[in-house]
C-alpha cells in the first residue's frame, strides 16, 4: 500500500517514518520545496526531529496533488488552523497531472486519518466538523492519545486510539498502522476523541505557568485533575461518552502533555510564566502551540453555552485579555468552594 502524508511537522515526519518501517510506500507533503529537497537528499527533516535519520522509503514532495494521487490512504498531519485551507486545496486538485494520476485524485470514499488536535478559532469547530463541512465525501477518522513525535520516531512504546463513525474503517487503520511499539485501539466517539485532544493543550499551558512559578507538584496534579473536570463538563454538553475522556484521548493525552518536557504547550506555559508575552513565547517554541489558539475558540463556545471553565478562562485572560498571572491566579484560588462531583452538582 502507498500512503500520502500531508504535513511535514514533527508528528507528520514521525508517522512517515513509522509507516515506511511497516513496509509502505510513503510520500510526505512539504509546503516548502527546500524542506522536501533536504529530506530526500539528507534523509533528515531540517526543521523538525533534528538528528533523526529517516527511512529510505520516506520521499518528500512539495506538490500536494502528487502526494494525494500517490496515496491510497491519506494521513492529515497539518495544524487545526490550517485544515480549512488544505481542505479547500484538496477540493480543486486536478491540474497539471497525467490522466492516470488525475483518476487517483478522486476523493469520494477515500480514507483520511487526521492527527490534528485543536478547535478552529473562526468557527469553534473540531477537525471532523471542518471535514464534514468541506469534504463530506471522504471517509474520515482521527488518531489521538499520548504520542509525542520525539518518542514515536525512536520506536518507544506508544498507545493511541483511532476513532471513526465506521467500526470497519477504524479497524482498517488499526491494521494498517499498528505495531508492537505503536499500539492502536479503536473507538467510534469522534467528538470525544477530538475534544480531549483539544482541551488538554490548554490545561498544559496552565500547568507550565504554575511550574514556572515553582508552585510544586500538588498544584500540577490539581490543575491536571480539575482540567479533566472541565473536559468532562464540555463532553457532557456535547454528548461525549464519559469513558472516552478517561481513556487515551482524554486522561492519557492530558497526562503526557502536562508532564512531559517534549510538550510544546507546557513549554509555552513555562515561557509565559517567566514573563514572556504570547508572541515571544510562541517564537521561543518555534512550532505551532495549538492550545494558545484553541483556548480562544473554546472559551467563546463555553461562554455562549454557559459552561464553567475556570482554568481555560484563566489562560485566556492572561493570553488575550491583558490580565496578569497574579490576577488570573487570584480569580482561580478565591473561587467559591464547591463539591468535587461537578457533573452531578451543576
Amino acid at each position: 500500500m502507498n500512503l500520502g502524508i500531508l504535513g511535514a511537522g514533527s508528528f507528520g515526519t514521525a508517522m512517515s517514518n513509522h509507516a515506511a518501517k511497516l513496509g509502505y510506500g510513503v510520500r510526505l507533503w512539504c509546503r516548502n520545496p527546500e524542506q522536501a529537497e533536504s529530506i530526500n537528499g539528507q534523509r533528515m527533516n531540517p526543521r523538525y526531529l533534528k538528528g533523526c535519520k529517516l527511512h529510505e522509503e520516506v520521499r518528500a514532495d512539495s506538490h500536494l496533488e502528487r502526494v494525494v494521487a500517490f496515496g491510497e490512504k491519506i494521513i492529515l498531519a497539518v495544524p487545526t488552523q490550517s485544515l480549512r485551507d488544505v481542505f479547500g486545496r484538496l477540493k480543486s486538485l486536478d491540474r497539471g497531472l497525467e490522466h492516470d494520476l488525475k483518476q487517483n485524485l478522486k476523493l469520494e470514499g477515500k480514507d483520511f486519518l487526521s492527527l490534528a488536535k485543536g478547535m478552529e478559532i473562526s468557527s469553534g469547530k473540531l477537525p471532523h466538523q471542518i471535514a464534514e463541512e468541506l469534504l463530506p465525501e471522504i471517509s474520515y477518522s482521527a488518531l489521538s492519545g499520548p504520542s509525542h513525535a520525539e518518542e514515536v520516531v525512536r520506536d518507544l512504546p506508544t498507545a493511541v486510539v483511532v476513532a471513526s463513525r465506521s467500526h470497519a474503517t477504524a479497524r482498517e487503520w488499526q491494521k494498517t498502522l499498528n505495531s508492537p511499539h505503536f499500539r492502536i485501539y479503536t473507538g467510534d466517539d469522534l467528538m470525544g476523541v477530538e475534544l480531549g485532544g483539544a482541551i488538554k493543550n490548554i490545561i498544559a499551558i496552565a500547568v507550565g505557568i504554575s511550574q514556572s512559578l515553582n508552585f510544586g507538584d500538588n498544584a500540577k496534579a490539581a490543575l491536571a485533575t480539575r482540567g479533566l473536570a472541565e473536559m468532562a463538563r464540555l463532553g457532557a454538553s456535547l454528548g461525549v461518552a464519559p469513558l472516552t475522556l478517561t481513556g487515551l484521548a482524554g486522561t492519557g493525552d492530558l497526562m503526557v502533555t502536562c508532564y512531559s518536557h517534549h510538550s510544546r504547550n507546557l513549554r509555552f506555559g513555562l515561557a509565559i510564566g517567566r514573563g514572556l508575552d504570547r508572541e515571544e513565547a510562541a517564537s521561543e517554541i518555534g512550532q505551532v502551540v495549538e492550545g494558545a489558539h484553541t483556548v480562544r475558540a473554546l472559551v467563546a463556545y463555553a461562554r455562549k453555552a454557559g459552561i464553567e471553565l475556570p482554568i481555560a478562562e484563566g489562560v485566556h485572560a492572561v493570553l488575550y485579555e491583558g490580565a496578569s498571572i497574579h490576577q488570573a491566579l487570584q480569580k482561580l484560588l478565591f473561587r467559591e468552594p464547591k463539591p468535587e462531583q461537578s457533573l452531578r452538582y451543576q
